[in-house]
């Protein structure tokens, strides 16, 4: 049975943010935890995976997946540690990964969660061996197909998903141009993660200086932010280019439609006149039974040294909003986690 005096601190929606979030919108709450039943194990908390799709679970408008509803936890990807045990399929001391959410602890019946191998540090199953890492290496060889010799150009390529795109690129033989904010990134993707070229999407000649890195067009455009990167992108697309389109977190936080000319005739005459593939997915709907495919290309790749991979750790829970809004504002650098407890 649990330790009825143990608290469980979590931190819930407080309500739905017009625009940017606030700290306003989340609520730190501690509440006693239940008796364990049968076949349920009572985990903590280790690291909490943060990740932009969270701020279209904030919201109620139509999307892929159910939103948090006010005064729920938080969601999120974690990886935890089995404290105890009543499901034969776990032990205490288990390392497990699991959508657990932004809580110290949780009570899981064992269906939702994962076991997972020693690695050198855990947050990597949240990271370049998990759902970001997943996604950049689907999205980029299923969608994007990828030909040596080819121009892969990707957006956000310090981050999560980006950085592991340009270097399975670079793999793979293509010429990789990365799209970045600030000079300390920019020299980090090109001199650490070797990429042919990163541009700096805060330059005032943001668009002129990636069309001189591209000057054989663009391939693939793995999309990340849409916004003026996705602007400047356009025009240089290759005919039979390729998008694997995964985020837009340029747009999140948006209320209202955009100002300025209307954008979508020049894009539909592009997509038409060149033939350009884009398509939107969602990796666990889309590529889920694909997991045992993605670790065997991946793992060799990371204990190599191939892929590399870096993370932004914040520590404690209740750092976490103040965390999350720096994210979607570019103030992380690497795969954002929460170290929740050292254990």
């Amino acid at each position: 049975m649990s330790d009825p005096m143990t608290l469980n601190q979590r931190i819930v929606l407080a309500s739905r943010p017009v625009g940017a979030p606030t700290p306003e919108n989340f609520r730190m709450e501690r509440v006693a935890l239940p008796d364990l039943a049968d076949g349920q194990v009572l985990l903590k908390t280790v690291f909490l995976s943060l990740d932009p799709y969270m701020r279209g679970r904030m919201s109620d408008a139509p999307s892929y997946a159910a939103p948090v509803e006010i005064g729920e936890v938080m969601t999120g990807g974690a990886v935890s540690r089995v404290e105890r045990s009543l499901n034969p399929k776990f032990q205490e001391g288990d390392l497990v990964v699991g959508a657990t959410g932004w809580q110290s602890h949780s009570i899981n019946d064992g269906r939702s969660i994962i076991p997972i191998p020693a690695l050198p540090n855990p947050s990597m199953a949240l990271g370049v061996l998990g759902m970001p890492g997943m996604t950049a290496y689907m999205g980029l060889m299923d969608i994007g197909q990828p030909k040596a010799g080819e121009t892969l150009v990707v957006a956000a390529a310090s981050g999560a998903v980006g950085s592991v795109v340009g270097q399975v690129a670079k793999i793979k033989g293509l010429r990789v141009v990365g799209v970045a904010g600030g000079a300390d990134k920019c020299r980090y993707v090109v001199d650490e993660l070797g990429f042919d070229a990163c541009i700096d999407h805060k330059s005032p000649d943001f668009a002129d200086e990636l069309t001189k890195a591209c000057g054989k067009g663009i391939d693939i455009y793995y999309e990340n932010v849409g916004g003026k990167v996705f602007d400047a992108v356009v025009p240089l697309l290759n005919a039979k280019a390729r998008i694997p389109l995964c985020g837009l977190i340029a747009s999140y936080n948006a209320h209202e439609a955009p100002s300025g000319p209307d954008r979508l005739p020049l894009l539909q005459r592009t997509l038409l006149t060149k033939r350009v593939r884009i398509q939107g997915f969602i990796v666990f709907d889309d590529y889920g039974d694909r997991q045992p495919e993605f670790l065997s290309a991946m793992a060799p790749w990371v204990r190599d040294g191939k892929v590399k991979f870096r993370e932004d750790v914040v520590d404690g829970l209740e750092q976490a909003p103040d965390a999350f809004i720096g994210m979607l504002e570019g103030r992380n650098f690497g795969k954002l986690v929460v170290r929740v407890s050292r254990d």
